[in-house]
């Protein structure tokens, strides 16, 4: 059996729930749904673009305590509270994205844990890929 990593980017909710923002199993990396969240403030409150940017930095920044980087994302999962936000959000990912081009799902859900979030992402990394 591949050993098992847990990382935690140390929100609240973590220890609340009982889940690890990433687990790293051999060279699978799967990162749990992901807010701009920073402690207790929410960064780029109402604002999808720098909530997508803050996101995907906090990837970088777990898959470089992993071992990895964003060029190792293979798959993403958006959940946003407004449709209509696709454009800003999409223009934020492409920033980071346009030349990896994971595998990707953008669906509209209901709403997210605090009424300023607007979008959460989750990802899965493979170590071995480029």
């Amino acid at each position: 059996m591949k050993s098992r990593i847990n990382y935690s980017s140390g929100v609240m909710w973590e220890d609340i729930v009982g889940y690890s923002r990433a687990v790293k199993v051999g060279d699978l990396v799967e990162i749990s749904g992901t807010t701009s969240v920073d402690g207790e403030k929410v960064i780029g409150a109402k604002d999808p673009y720098e909530q997508t940017e803050f996101i995907i930095e906090k990837f970088s920044s777990i898959l470089k305590e992993a071992g990895g980087s964003l060029n190792n994302i293979v798959r993403v999962r958006i959940y946003v509270v407004n449709i209509e936000h696709w454009k800003n959000i999409s223009k934020a990912f492409s920033r980071y994205f346009h030349n990896i081009k994971p595998a990707a799902t953008l669906v509209e859900v209901s709403s997210l844990i605090l009424p300023e979030l607007l979008v959460e992402i989750e990802a899965t990394a493979i170590l071995s890929t480029k």
